[in-house]
């Protein structure tokens, strides 16, 4: 249950925030309050991170306007701090060509994701269309041989939810987490968000307990089990509150400035 007029820590705390509904609402627009928040935070001499399923070229828009230079994108595989990449966990590419068959034989469509881009396996799909846009980004371009020779950290594959055990069941070593009705991101086996947490606070010499972390989503919720205090937001599902120390108020109520609040980090 949610912990009212807690006291502002005197401690230092590390902070991660997820990016879509959780810093940005529904609209994909940043709040004032929640830029304001965070700011406040900065102010304070907390270190603040993003811990996002995007990939490095699609959250730098968010993070520059923070002013945040360390994150944890592709839900774990690709960790910076200050600036500097400090972990990465790409795919083994047998991986990959073994889900790139299967999903071309099954007529479902993947987007393979680097640091600088992604491709798509089929030339328009529109599921791909949908869920892509609704990032705020175009189709990606076609290429079905772009995992090849590059380092991939996580892929998109597209299809409906009864369709996705197959995957599950035939790629066992492997990670899968639903976001969308029509696409789940793919990851390489046991990679997370909290795992790239893990990585960050190491370097930077906090410990669980010391961080915190708010999310909405089912990619979430290693990473609100992981930190001492993790926050769910009121637009999360339930299994994502029940996950979570704390449950705010939604993106669009001032969901993060009312958690800071909640758990102490700010007046």
């Amino acid at each position: 249950m949610p912990v009212l007029n807690a006291p502002v820590t005197g401690r230092r705390a590390i902070v991660f925030f997820d990016i879509d509904g959780t810093l940005l609402d529904h609209r994909k627009r940043l709040p004032d309050s929640a830029k304001e928040a965070i700011q406040a935070l900065q102010g304070l001499g907390h270190e603040v991170a993003l811990a996002t399923g995007r990939s490095p070229f699609m959250l730098q828009r968010v993070a520059e306007e923070l002013g945040i230079d360390s994150y944890i994108g592709f839900n774990g595989q690709y960790v910076v701090m200050k600036g500097e990449r400090i972990y990465t966990n790409p795919f083994r590419k047998e991986d990959l060509d073994g889900l790139s068959r299967f999903a071309a034989a099954n007529g479902h469509p993947l987007v393979y994701l680097n640091a600088d881009s992604m491709r798509s396996s089929m030339t328009h799909h529109p599921y791909v269309e949908e869920c892509i846009t609704s990032l705020e980004f175009a189709h990606p371009p076609y290429d079905p041989e772009y995992f090849r020779g590059r380092s991939i950290y996580q892929t998109m594959l597209f299809c409906e939810e009864p369709e996705d055990q197959q995957y599950r069941e035939r790629f066992a070593g492997l990670s899968f987490v639903r976001w969308h009705p029509f696409s789940l991101d793919v990851l390489p086996g046991g990679g997370s968000k909290a795992s790239g947490i893990a990585q960050l606070i190491h370097r930077l010499g906090f410990e669980p307990e010391e961080a915190y972390a708010f999310g909405d989503n089912l990619n979430d919720l290693e990473m609100l089990q992981y930190v001492g205090h993790g926050i769910a937001m009121g637009n999360a599902p339930d299994c994502v509150k029940q996950a979570a120390k704390y449950v705010t108020a939604d993106v669009d109520r001032h969901g993060i400035a009312r958690g800071l609040q909640m758990v102490g980090l700010l007046p």
